[in-house]
């Protein structure tokens, strides 16, 4: 019998993910971190040469949009605005495929909540 995937396991899955969407709409990627609770996770560019932070958060499936938690991501805004690049914000929510209140075990199916990257506006305060 397989075991639930851990914080850094699914920080990871959550990562691939993202990265799989970002690299689809054709973002180039110029750093990534892959370290639970370090952000971003990613540093890309678009085709105009646009830079991105991209902040990854991995939570439980939820029947309603997963938000950010908008104390926390001042900070990332902040240091955006410091190095003149714009946020994306992924958030993915996995649970078990059989019960989506449990967490995703390793090599079995889950279940996947994500919506795309969303823009933060990091000239907003």
């Amino acid at each position: 019998m397989s075991r639930p995937l851990t914080k850094q396991e699914m920080h990871y899955l959550a990562m691939n993910i993202v990265g799989k969407d970002l690299e689809a709409k054709g973002y180039q990627f110029i750093a990534i971190n892959s370290q639970l609770k370090k952000n971003p996770q990613f540093v890309c560019v678009d085709k105009n040469n646009v830079r991105f932070f991209v902040v990854v958060k991995v939570v439980g499936i939820s029947q309603y949009h997963i938000p950010y938690d908008v104390i926390w991501m001042e900070t990332i805004k902040l240091h955006a605005q410091k190095n003149k690049a714009k946020v994306l914000f992924a958030n993915v929510g996995l649970g078990h495929a059989d019960n989506k209140d449990l967490m995703p075990c390793l090599n079995e199916p889950y279940l996947l909540q994500y919506e795309g990257l969303e823009l933060l506006d990091v000239d907003q305060n």
